[in-house]
């Protein structure tokens, strides 16, 4: 399910639930609507001639970021310049944004107001009036505005109060004291206005003990009971004003905030947002108005940046046509986003930067072990944390800064307090899982009814309670049913199997009621859902925890799932006492594709073709060589029998025939290599050879001849049954043995 962003009086709602005491159970996980709290906020802005002018779009981008990277559309906001009045005519104050909602009108609004901040001249006046800032952020702020919303005003100064020149302040000689002094009232007012003051100081020689004073001097509670909420002046580079603007408004406003990368353009730069993450707004410094963005979700489409919703989302892009841009998202896929930043020649010299902002909800299950103790018996108690739909959580960095308290109370004694931690001491198994153990002993007094309970607090995270009841077992249990059930891997539509340990020593049935607590109605089930034991009965019992199919996960899916879950056994015949409450956890990934499932006979099929490829290989290859003429004797041998040539055959061409020509046969033949002649040899693999001539081929044995011309044919040499008589005359070849007393004149040719 989804859900739409809510109205102010809802966001103070869930402010004042942030801070509520443990002990109180809200609806049920999964079931509650997703809240974006409201915070109203004014952002003064140093506009003394001291600022250089990249300080100044440095302050400009850094009021843009913060205005449309809010995410909730109920929030407030007002935006004006400040320096000093020095001579009559001159102002303090330069308004330039009033008073204006977050929404989606006026996101856009203020992203083109902001523009109007502008570095004073020296004749319009040159200090630095702190407070009047104060007083004029804390009329924005309490003029016909709600109380029961936050109150916040972010400082942005290049340096420290001047009003040595301000003649509001009287006497020149005693203006820097009176000065000092207004500041004092201008906090005080702050403080009883329940305005909150975050200054930010950058440039040359900001006064850091000063600032450390501003943020004292105001109200000190946040949006909620963390230190990280509590007002702290930062003292930064120009450079980083966005980056810690963004820092302090997000601690200040209960986000989460998570930087980004910065590139020049053409890049594509990666943000993560976490699966607790319920509103997220991606916000991107671009430095010039004429880069585009686009955004890609962790599924890789992508998404919509004119308002409406895509999937299960809702987007919602402003400021796109300026120099930040900030695109929010209500129910925001989970995972690694892609925003590509392209920009034409000319406009790719300062780097694009990405940030989010983003709130969510922390969910809890908690279990006591066992779930009905004795009196004196040492309980465990585990609060495991999830998100709203059930998904485990186990990176540390989705719930830094978490708080976790837990008490037990109950019939006949006074409550007790328990610690739980995530840090592998003790009963807890393993640290930084997302499970937080403690333990706590039954006291002596202890009679009827108990209840533990846990309060997870962080920053950007709606606070939850989560509790559990039990009863002080009056001895041993006559009916027990524990359950093994191993952590289990499987695909949507599977089943974990486990088994139940069942003893009734009663004379009577039992049955017992199965099911799976603390996950989104659907994603998981049990089977059987009741078992009945007869009496007497003891031995195993098999149970299995089913996935709901792909379609109930949505894009959520994606390389896997961590459900968790509570493996819920309740005895109905023992007025619905619970035997056992045990955490079940199953990770789901996606069901494998062709490849993933028969990987093995690809893999065998792609090894059976290669194999076959080099046999194939080798069988050419082997056959090319038997049919390689390379070094057979070719004879030309005379009607007698005589041989008048021989000579011996190199490689053949392509198709291994080795071509020849039989040059000067009436007077001294032998045999010539040349390509395209009218003869061509190759080997057999029967042995001997092939001739080709003409149009026609002729085996040659090895003990046999072929007829070439009328008076020559050609016989393979070293091979017994070719011509013997060596070679005489005129016709004597070049192979043959001449006589010494014999010579002619064709002797050259031999």
């Amino acid at each position: 399910m989804r859900r739409t962003a809510i109205s102010v009086l809802g966001g103070a709602a869930v402010f004042a639930s942030l801070l509520a005491p443990a002990g109180q159970d809200p609806v049920p996980a999964a079931d509650s609507e997703p809240v974006f709290p409201a915070v109203d906020y004014a952002v003064a802005v140093d506009e003394s001639a001291s600022l250089a002018p990249e300080d100044m779009k440095a302050e400009k981008a850094a009021a843009k970021r913060i205005a449309l990277g809010d995410v909730s559309s109920s929030s407030q906001v007002t935006v004006f310049g400040f320096a000093a009045a020095e001579k009559a005519g001159q102002q303090v104050v330069d308004p330039v944004c009033p008073r204006t909602t977050l929404n989606a009108a006026g996101r856009e609004e203020v992203g083109g107001c902001v523009d109007k901040l502008r570095s004073r001249k020296k004749s319009e006046g040159t200090g630095t009036d702190l407070p009047t800032a104060i007083r004029q952020g804390v009329d924005d702020l309490t003029d016909g505005s709600d109380a029961s919303v936050p109150r916040v005003l972010f400082l942005l100064t290049d340096g420290k109060m001047d009003v040595e020149d301000s003649f509001k302040y009287g006497d020149p000689s005693h203006r820097a004291a009176e000065g000092e002094r207004q500041l004092k009232l201008a906090l005080e007012e702050a403080a009883a206005q329940n305005v909150q003051i975050w200054p930010l100081g950058f440039g040359d020689d900001p006064d850091k003990k000063q600032l450390d004073q501003i943020a004292a001097g105001g109200y000190q509670k946040g949006c909620v009971e963390l230190p990280s909420a509590t007002p702290k002046a930062h003292k930064v580079d120009a450079k980083a004003v966005g980056t810690t603007l963004e820092k302090i408004f997000a601690a200040a406003h209960c986000l989460r905030h998570e930087e980004g990368p910065s590139k020049r353009p053409p890049a594509t730069l990666e943000i993560g947002i976490s699966p607790l993450a319920t509103v997220g707004s991606i916000v991107v410094d671009k430095g010039d108005p004429e880069v585009k963005i686009t955004y890609i979700d962790p599924a890789g489409d992508e998404v919509p940046t004119t308002s409406g919703k895509y999937k299960n989302s809702r987007f919602e892009l402003a400021g796109g046509s300026g120099t930040v841009e900030a695109l929010k998202i209500v129910d925001p896929l989970p995972g690694i986003w892609k925003v590509k930043a392209a920009a034409p020649e000319g406009h790719r010299s300062l780097p694009v930067a990405v940030s989010v902002l983003w709130q969510g909800e922390l969910r809890g299950a908690i279990t006591m072990d066992p779930p009905s103790p004795q009196v004196g018996e040492k309980v465990t108690v585990t609060m495991r944390l999830q998100t709203r739909e059930g998904y485990e959580i186990k990176d540390p960095r989705d719930y830094e800064g978490l708080r976790v308290r837990s008490e037990l109370t109950g019939d006949g004694f006074s409550p007790r307090t328990l610690e739980l931690a995530d840090n592998g001491k003790g009963s807890d198994p393993e640290a930084s899982d997302g499970s937080f153990t403690g333990t706590v002993t039954i006291p002596d007094d202890a009679d009827g009814a108990l209840t533990v309970s846990a309060t997870l607090t962080a920053s950007g995270l709606s606070a939850d309670t989560r509790s559990e009841t039990g009863e002080i077992a009056p001895g041993e249990l006559p009916v027990k049913a524990p359950v093994e059930l191993p952590d289990g891997d499987t695909h949507p539509g599977g089943t974990v199997t486990g088994t139940l340990d069942v003893s009734n020593t009663t004379d009577a049935p039992h049955t017992l009621r199965l099911s799976v607590a603390d996950v989104k109605d659907g994603l998981l089930s049990v089977e059987p859902k009741e078992i009945t034991l007869k009496p007497g009965e003891q031995g195993t019992r098999q149970v299995m925890v089913k996935v709901s199919p792909a379609g109930a996960f949505g894009d959520r899916l994606g390389d896997g799932l961590d459900l968790s879950g509570t493996f819920t056994v309740v005895d109905t015949t023992d007025d619905d006492r619970t035997l056992e409450r045990a955490p079940v956890s199953v990770r789901v990934t996606p069901e494998p594709g062709i490849w993933e499932k028969y990987w093995w006979a690809f893999v065998s099929g792609a090894v059976a073709i290669a194999l076959a490829a080099v046999a194939v290989v080798a069988w050419l290859g082997l056959r090319k060589r038997r049919r390689d003429p390379f070094g057979l004797i070719l004879q030309l041998v005379s009607e007698d029998g005589t041989v008048l040539n021989e000579h011996k055959a190199g490689h053949g061409n392509n198709k291994q025939w080795y071509e020849f020509a039989v040059v000067e046969a009436h007077r001294s033949p032998r045999i010539d290599k040349r390509s395209h002649g009218p003869y061509a040899v190759r080997r057999s693999r029967e042995g001997g050879a092939v001739v080709r001539r003409g149009g026609s081929r002729m085996a040659l044995p090895v003990r046999g001849q072929v007829q070439l011309t009328e008076a020559l044919s050609l016989a393979l040499g070293g091979t017994p049954g070719a011509g013997t008589r060596p070679p005489q005359g005129a016709f004597a070849g070049r192979g043959g043995q001449k006589p010494p007393s014999q010579s002619g004149p064709y002797d050259e040719f031999a």
